[in-house]
């Protein structure tokens, strides 16, 4: 069982930075692959970033691609989602979550249902 709590979120004006971070507890984090997704009102929940357990691996959804940067720090439980350049268009709640069945690579676009564990979300709003 894997506990996940995110921050971070905030109010921000288009072309700022900011950056998540999800905390995790439980023994077995550290196998998992961990991603972050996002929700924006009245549409699906979109996938961000992933990373696989040891870090060596990211992959990034066509949409942040080249702005934003996951990261992970085993010893302190910890990933990170850094996000450069904000557009008014990444506002949504940003969901981090981990997969306990990562196989070595995502062949496609990570899905959600490929994550077990998930966090309750922060906001994150970008004004133009």
């Amino acid at each position: 069982q894997v506990q996940l709590v995110e921050s971070g979120g905030g109010l921000v004006q288009a072309g700022d930075s900011l950056r998540l971070s999800c905390a995790a507890s439980g023994r077995t984090y550290r196998s998992y692959a961990m991603g972050w997704f996002r929700q924006a009102p009245q549409q699906d929940r979109e996938f961000v970033a992933a990373i696989s357990w040891n870090g060596d691996s990211t992959f990034y959804g066509d949409s942040v691609k080249g702005r934003f940067t996951i990261s992970r720090d085993n010893a302190k439980n910890m990933v990170y989602l850094q996000m450069n350049n904000l557009e008014p268009e990444d506002t949504a709640v940003y969901y981090c979550a981990a997969d306990p069945d990562y196989s070595g690579t995502y062949y496609f676009t990570p899905q959600r249902y490929e994550f077990d564990y998930w966090g309750k979300g922060t906001q994150v709003t970008v004004s133009s």
